[in-house]
């Protein structure tokens, strides 16, 4: 079924920023777990999985859409050096995907492609999920400090 041109380099666009996630999640995750951190560790590498389901799915839908999946694309990552600056940095990746998300989802009602905006929902409720992960970290290391907050993430080593 050949889709709209706009809408598969929207779904493209979208297709990089889950790459970049991928890869920015598996280096932050790598880190935790090089720290000591398994707890953390496991939850963010769960995000990673996350983003590569999403990131299959976006490319099944291209390939339905008559569309050619770019895989090759990454946009900048933001890798830092301190847990809570990785998971602020990963925060603001999940808000920029949120917004991008909701953009393409009103592309697809435009165009009167509901199965696209299906898709584009399920995935933007999964990225709303990371944010809310995201904040909670961040709520903790505040209201515990740090290092209460990273004692909680050795997984009891």
């Amino acid at each position: 079924m050949k889709g709209d041109a706009k809408l598969i380099d929207t779904l493209n666009q979208l297709l990089a920023d889950e790459l970049t996630a991928i890869s920015q999640y598996m280096v932050h995750s790598e880190v935790c777990n090089h720290w000591g951190y398994a707890a953390l560790h496991e939850a963010i590498e769960k995000h990673a999985i996350d983003e590569m389901h999403h990131a299959e799915w976006l490319i099944q839908r291209i390939l339905f859409l008559e569309g050619q999946p770019i895989v090759d694309k990454l946009n900048p990552m933001h890798i830092k050096d301190s847990v809570p600056e990785l998971i602020a940095s990963d925060r603001a990746g999940e808000l920029r995907a949120v917004k991008a998300y909701n953009q393409a989802i009103g592309l697809a009602g435009d165009l009167g492609d509901e199965a696209t905006a299906d898709l584009l929902t399920t995935i933007l409720k999964m990225e709303e999920g990371h944010v809310d992960w995201a904040e909670k970290q961040l709520a903790m290391i505040e209201q515990m400090g740090l290092e209460n907050y990273l004692s909680l993430q050795t997984g009891g080593e």
